[in-house]
């Protein structure tokens, strides 16, 4: 990933550094188990242990090296480690595996690990929107269908819906980490002609990883899963960006992203004072959305392995990770950092003078007898003429003769407290998931 939407965790997991200190670790960890089972010599194992290199950007570029001689960079990882080891031990050194056992199951540690990060990301964008829900329980602003004005509704309902579905992405993760938090070293073909599943078996517990049946790889399904998770993740925000992008129009302007001290909205307007996060994360979903769809086209491989899966994956895994985890804390920072302009949203609110009730009219007219097609022409005539004339709906309605509501059934129509009295039931479930 770029280093704009990079983050420093995820630069670490997916770096060689990072890459080759888990291979390592595995490699270290069969010898060990494969000497506890009586395979190998416990010397060996503990001399691999000991005079193991330390995996740094030296060791990386000897790797390197070494694959432009060999084409293969994990025969390279251990040529490199069995040089550093020194013989006779080293000989045991990838004893029984092949290539993708170890790429396979340090691949799912780091997504495992990555998971993790997400998931305490979510949780803290989570309880940003509840707080700001809770301030807002009774902020009344105006709802918007189609893009017109509906019905009344809260600021505090509109974000509480959003932290829901953001936990509902949380959950989709949970079982995305679930699915790739598995470990696979049964050989060439997956048939274990090599090593046992019992020590395939205390590797991944070692590893917190749980061992699966794989063939020479572990299905890319559990790969697909996760990529749409990161996906999924990234379409709800930019839901919730689309959103607020839309609310800071300057014709609406009922909230505005935080503008630190010295910052400039345009190279060229000084008045400017632009949604730029808010449209990052729009456009960086675009690209989740994208590399999901590579995920999906990973899953078919000929026969027990190809490798069609594997140059696709160098990008599209460490890429959605990064922006997956960068684009959930920097909607974490507009929230925590957004002004809500409540005086803006009461007067956009009022803007169709009381037009927004119509339906609590129509309802009282059907509950006096009325039929609802007659109650409804009744109405919505009255609400034109209201628009029209910039007249409160209310007047031009208790002027109507053919409107038989009296004085206080009309006040109840037109009730704010009333048509919001149980707007805050998102903000109550929200509140609950956390």
């Amino acid at each position: 990933m770029i280093k704009r939407y990079s983050t420093a965790e995820t630069d670490g997991l997916f770096s060689e550094v990072g890459k080759m200190t888990r291979w390592l670790e595995i490699e270290l960890c069969v010898v060990e188990e494969l000497a506890n089972a009586g395979i190998v010599p416990q010397e060996a194992a503990a001399a691999c242990r000991a005079n193991a290199p330390v995996i740094d950007e030296a060791f990386v570029s000897r790797v390197e090296e070494r694959e432009a001689i060999t084409n293969h960079d994990v025969a390279a990882f251990v040529d490199v480690v069995q040089q550093a080891i020194g013989a006779p031990h080293a000989t045991w050194i990838h004893y029984g595996l092949t290539s993708t056992d170890v790429v396979d199951t340090g691949l799912c540690w780091a997504l495992r690990d990555v998971c993790q990060l997400i998931d305490t990301a979510i949780t803290g964008l989570a309880s940003a929107i509840a707080d700001i829900a809770e301030k807002h329980r009774h902020t009344a602003m105006i709802g918007r269908t189609h893009g017109i004005h509906a019905e009344p509704t809260t600021f505090g309902a509109k974000m509480a819906l959003f932290g829901l579905q953001v936990l509902r992405d949380r959950e989709r993760m949970r079982r995305a980490a679930e699915a790739i938090s598995v470990c696979k070293l049964s050989g060439a073909v997956g048939t274990y002609s090599n090593i046992t599943p019992q020590v395939e078996e205390r590797v991944a517990a070692r590893l917190r990883l749980l061992a699966v049946p794989a063939t020479q790889v572990i299905a890319r399904d559990r790969h697909a899963e996760y990529l749409y998770a990161c996906a999924s993740l990234g379409t709800t925000l930019e839901t919730i960006a689309v959103e607020l992008r839309h609310m800071q129009r300057t014709e609406l302007n009922e909230v505005r992203e935080g503008f630190a001290p010295g910052q400039k909205g345009s190279s060229a307007m000084p008045h400017k004072r632009n949604p730029i996060s808010s449209e990052t994360i729009t456009g960086l979903s675009r690209v989740l959305r994208g590399n999901a769809n590579v995920g999906l086209q990973d899953v078919p491989l000929w026969h027990e392995r190809d490798i069609s899966h594997s140059s696709a994956e160098r990008i599209v895994l460490p890429d959605s990770s990064s922006l997956a985890l960068y684009m959930t804390r920097r909607m974490t920072r507009i929230i925590s950092q957004l002004e809500v302009d409540e005086a803006n949203m009461q007067r956009n609110l009022n803007a169709l003078h009381g037009v927004v009730f119509s339906q609590s009219v129509l309802l009282a007219m059907v509950e006096q007898g009325m039929s609802r097609d007659d109650a409804y022409r009744i109405v919505q005539s009255a609400a034109k003429t209201a628009m029209e004339t910039k007249a409160s709906l209310r007047d031009v309605l208790a002027a109507d003769p053919t409107v038989t509501l009296s004085a206080s059934q009309l006040d109840t129509a037109f009730d704010l407290s009333r048509v919001l009295q149980f707007a805050g039931r998102g903000i109550d479930a929200l509140r609950a998931s956390i």
